[in-house]
């Protein structure tokens, strides 16, 4: 169970960390690369979600003794996914609101 569990914390590092970098390189695209790269962060972001979910239904399943380590790394990943999505408006890129 746990081993599903960390195979989705890997992918979330690793997809979470892609973001981060996109992001940071938009402002300095023309407006044509910023559509399409906004377009793909904001694709990212919603699988980003979706591997938090999957680790959400994993904990569930994870024996009540052992659920408190998993519940608090979920946490974490949680405000780290909203810390992406607050402080990273990628609409303002576009001039969308």
């Amino acid at each position: 169970m746990s081993s599903d569990f960390e195979g989705y914390e890997q992918d979330f590092a690793v997809l979470t960390s892609e973001i981060t970098s996109k992001i940071g390189r938009v402002p300095k695209l023309s407006p044509d690369e910023k559509k399409q790269m906004v377009a793909n962060v904001e694709k990212q972001l919603e699988e980003a979600k979706e591997l938090l979910e999957q680790m959400d239904l994993e904990v569930r399943e994870i024996p009540s003794q052992s659920r408190g380590m998993y519940t608090s790394r979920m946490r974490s990943y949680k405000q780290e996914m909203g810390k992406l999505e607050t402080d990273f408006p990628l609409r303002s890129y576009l001039g969308r609101n």
